[in-house]
Order: structure tokens, then sequence, then C-alpha cells
């Protein structure tokens, strides 16, 4: 059984995706109050920062 190129690429693209690792993403996240916490942290100091800047 001879097999064309097309179908050697779709086979290789195949195993490639099957064979990844998985890297994270949303659901392997951490605590999402420290995130919270930390997103909220960084507004107060752009805050401070812009206030006594004079930009506001």
């Amino acid at each position: 059984m001879t097999t064309t190129t097309t179908e050697r690429a779709a086979m290789t693209a195949t195993s490639a995706t099957a064979t990844r690792a998985r890297t994270g993403g949303p659901k392997d996240d951490g605590p999402k109050i420290l995130e919270h916490i930390l997103g909220w942290t960084l507004v107060v100091v752009f805050a401070m920062l812009v206030t006594q800047a004079g930009l506001l």
C-alpha cells in the first residue's frame, strides 16, 4: 500500500498534535482570590502614580 504526500502530511500532523504536552490554561490557574487581590493592588498603585504625577 502506498501513501501519497498529502496522506503522509495528515498523519504526521495528527501524531504531532496528539503527543504534545499540556502547557496549562484557564483550568490550571491558581487561586482566583490571589489574582483579584494582585489585580486590584496594581490598579491602586497605578492610581497613586497618576495622582502623584499630577496627571489627574
